[in-house]
């Protein structure tokens, strides 16, 4: 198994159980997450999937280069369509998933915090981009999904020149919201997946698509989009019982209808 799935109910912690190999992105890997992706997507109970690595070393340090150094180019066009899969499924969940870097996220494994909504890190967590001191680029969504999480001019610094970020400076530029010691990594991580968790399911992917749908629209298209999306949640059961819930004075309790 190259993923292990902990359910706590409303929240699943996927963690990358590839500790040896810094638990770089594997075919097999891959094969695993874009069918927990699928399967998240179908769970009426799950609200928020937490998604970090195994030990203290890195959250994900990119492709695994022995098993690339075995791939023609037929397969690694295979393994970039499965890459991109997992990743657009994630973007486009209606899940809301959250990355915790409990150490490296570079190449790859930064691309893959990039697809997902919210990314906490430990305070001894690094992230870059490295690939063009490979001889390639970032190919996994690092050239579209960076600029739109931290603007043009650092994306651009970041890629064209391959440096890595500590935790704090990610947290200066907008690439994380939070930092935490490792040992506290988790709490902080289920903290605010539970946040999340707390509201209505309908909402929380509406308002996901309002955001990632509106981004590349002009100001009035996107205010559109999020008027269209508003008013999907109007009919729905889950709004009639927040507004019940706030009469009686009580928590609401969300179904997802």
């Amino acid at each position: 198994m190259e993923l292990r799935i902990e359910d706590l109910g409303a929240i699943e912690v996927w963690t990358i159980d590839g500790e040896a190999r810094r638990n770089s992105l594997s075919r097999a890997m891959l094969r695993e997450l874009n069918h927990h992706v699928a399967r998240a997507g179908k769970e009426r109970a799950l609200r928020c999937v937490v998604l970090t690595g195994a030990g203290e070393r890195a959250f994900c340090a990119g492709a695994d280069l022995k098993e690339r150094r075995e791939m023609g180019e037929a397969e690694v066009h295979a393994f970039h369509v499965s890459l991109r899969s997992a990743l657009d499924g994630i973007e486009g969940s209606p899940k809301v998933f959250l990355a915790a870097l409990n150490g490296a996220a570079l190449g790859g494994g930064l691309e893959l915090a990039l697809a997902c909504d919210l990314r906490v890190a430990a305070q001894h967590a690094e992230v870059g981009l490295p690939e063009v001191g490979l001889g390639i680029i970032p190919g996994g969504g690092g050239t579209a999904r960076l600029p739109r999480a931290i603007g043009v001019a650092r994306a651009k610094e970041l890629v064209l020149t391959a440096r890595r970020l500590g935790a704090r400076e990610a947290l200066e530029w907008g690439l994380v919201s939070r930092v935490a010691p490792l040992e506290r990594l988790r709490d902080v991580a289920l903290e605010l997946a539970g946040l999340v968790a707390r509201n209505a399911p309908v909402s929380l992917r509406q308002a996901k698509r309002a955001i990632d749908g509106g981004l590349g629209l002009p100001l009035s298209s996107a205010l559109d989009l999020e008027n269209q999306l508003y008013q999907d949640c109007l009919p729905t059961k889950d709004r009639q019982e927040a507004l019940a819930a706030f009469a009686e004075k009580r928590k609401p309790t969300f179904t997802g209808e």
